[in-house]
Parts: structure tokens; C-alpha cells; sequence
């Protein structure tokens, strides 16, 4: 029979047992609200949106990113179809990549009516890899971001591998980051083309701190280039996840664009992955 005494002492070597190894009391959170980038499941999205979204939803996402496609922003859903839809699902959509182009302002009232938070310049506009043509894209993007300020959505952009080319001794994405107003554009670092570029995100999490609300979770393959699933690349995940809030992380999205074998049953891997690892 344990005696008062005995929980006392117990409790005393589990509080000595927190300060030498405090990974026992610190380490044991499961990976929250896990997203997905619908570019993942391209394919099937096209082919019937809903019944993706259903399927996705029964894998346990939880937050969705949209992607821009032959069918719209949405997959031939309107915004409000894509927001009820995952709404019934237990779902959110939270963010949208998109282009800039003529049809921008269509896009900022089709998100507004999504309801969704972000809405994410997928790739660079214009031509060059120039430190000036760099300062001319942040100066679009400010302006592009008090547009939809106005409207309630946070505009950002999504990072590939090239803007991490330096020129002129300058690393082009610093231009971008250094001239571009934190509280207009928000940044989704796409942690696998970050490292593909030979680079630790975590440096970036350091020079740039909580200017990163967004992330591609995205493991790589060095010797191909490729996505892949998790555990397979080089991209340390638990540390990533570990830095968070370095970062100013409010949601992540897998995205994996090749497979093993399919998209769904990646999906599942990486999910079984996620629900292992503790943080």
C-alpha cells in the first residue's frame, strides 16, 4: 500500500527527473490540426471535388489549401461550395494559391466569399532573377496585400527553390523578405525546396523570426529533387515542428507531388508518420 510519503518522494524524483531530462515532460505533444495542399491530390480533385474532399477528411485533414486549376481556384466548386463543403466535413479551408494576373481581382471576391484566411501568390511574377525585378515584385506584393487587407484576407507568397539563387552576392529571397512589409505579406516557406536549395529553414526561422505563418511540410528527395514521403527525405520534421514557434507557424500543409504508389495512400503514410512523432 503506497503511503502519502511514497507519492511525495515519487513526485520528487519526477520533478528532479523534468529538470536533468526534460524531454520526458516536454516532448510528449501529438502534432495538432494537420493541412493539406490540394495540389497533392490534383488528379482526383479534378475528377469529382467533393468525394476527394470526403475522402481527405476521413484520413483525419483538417485544414485545406486550394490551388488554382483548369476548373478555377476551387475545382470547379465556387468559393462557398468549397467553404460548406469542407465545413460539413469537419474541415477548414484556410488558404488558396493563386496567380496574379488579370483575373485578380475575381479572385480576391471568390476568396473573400471562400471565407478563407490566406491567399497565396504560388509562384514569382514577372521575369528575371534580378535583384531589381525581386524589388519590384515586393513592391506589387504590398500593394496586392493592403487590397486584400481590405477585404480580410492575408495575402502571402510561396517560395520554390530558385529564389534562394544569390546575385550580386545577394540571396534573392532575402530581397523579397527585406522589402516587403511584414504586416501586408505573409510567408509560406516551403520547407523542402528550402532545403533542396542546401539551406536549414531553421536559419530562416532566426534571421526572419514569426514570418512564417504558413508551411509546405514537404520531405524531398536530395538525389532526384522530388517530394516523397515522410521519413524518407532530408527534412527533419520533428525538429521543424520543435521550432514552430520560431517560425510564428499557424497551420502547415502537406504536399507531395510524387508517390510511391498513390496520392491517397501517401497521404495515409505521412499521416500514420505524423500521429508517431511527439514535439
Amino acid at each position: 500500500m503506497k503511503t502519502r510519503r511514497d507519492f511525495l518522494k515519487n513526485a520528487g524524483t519526477l520533478a528532479l527527473a523534468s529538470i536533468v531530462m526534460p524531454e520526458l515532460t516536454f516532448a510528449t505533444a501529438k502534432v495538432k490540426n494537420p493541412g493539406l495542399q490540394l495540389y497533392s491530390v490534383r488528379t482526383e480533385m479534378m475528377a469529382d471535388a467533393k468525394g476527394t474532399l470526403k475522402q481527405l477528411a476521413g484520413l483525419g485533414i483538417k485544414q485545406i489549401e486550394s490551388a488554382r486549376s483548369t476548373k478555377g481556384n476551387y475545382y470547379g466548386l465556387t468559393g462557398k461550395e468549397m467553404r460548406d463543403t469542407c465545413k460539413e466535413l469537419d474541415m477548414t479551408l484556410r488558404s488558396g494559391h493563386v496567380a496574379i494576373d488579370a483575373k485578380w481581382q475575381q479572385t480576391l471576391d471568390e476568396a473573400a466569399e471562400s471565407g478563407q484566411e490566406y491567399l497565396i501568390c504560388s509562384s514569382l511574377p514577372g521575369a528575371g532573377q534580378t535583384v531589381d525585378n525581386y524589388k519590384r515584385v515586393a513592391d506589387l506584393f504590398n500593394k496586392h496585400g493592403e487590397e486584400c487587407r481590405k477585404q480580410g484576407i492575408k495575402f502571402g507568397y510561396h517560395n520554390h527553390d530558385y529564389e534562394f539563387e544569390k546575385v550580386d552576392g545577394q540571396v534573392l529571397y532575402d530581397v523579397l523578405m527585406d522589402n516587403t512589409d511584414p504586416k501586408l505579406v505573409y510567408m509560406e516557406l516551403d520547407l523542402g525546396w528550402v532545403v533542396a536549395s542546401g539551406i536549414n529553414p531553421l536559419d530562416y526561422f532566426k534571421k526572419y523570426k514569426g514570418r512564417f505563418p504558413l508551411w509546405h511540410l514537404k520531405d524531398m528527395n536530395m538525389q532526384k529533387k522530388h517530394s516523397t514521403e515522410y521519413g524518407k527525405g532530408a527534412l527533419d520534421i520533428p525538429k521543424m515542428l520543435e521550432h514552430q514557434n520560431e517560425s510564428g507557424l499557424k497551420y502547415f500543409f502537406m504536399e507531395q507531388e510524387e508517390y510511391a504508389k498513390s496520392p491517397m495512400e501517401s497521404i495515409k503514410y505521412n499521416m500514420d508518420y505524423l500521429e508517431r512523432i511527439r514535439i
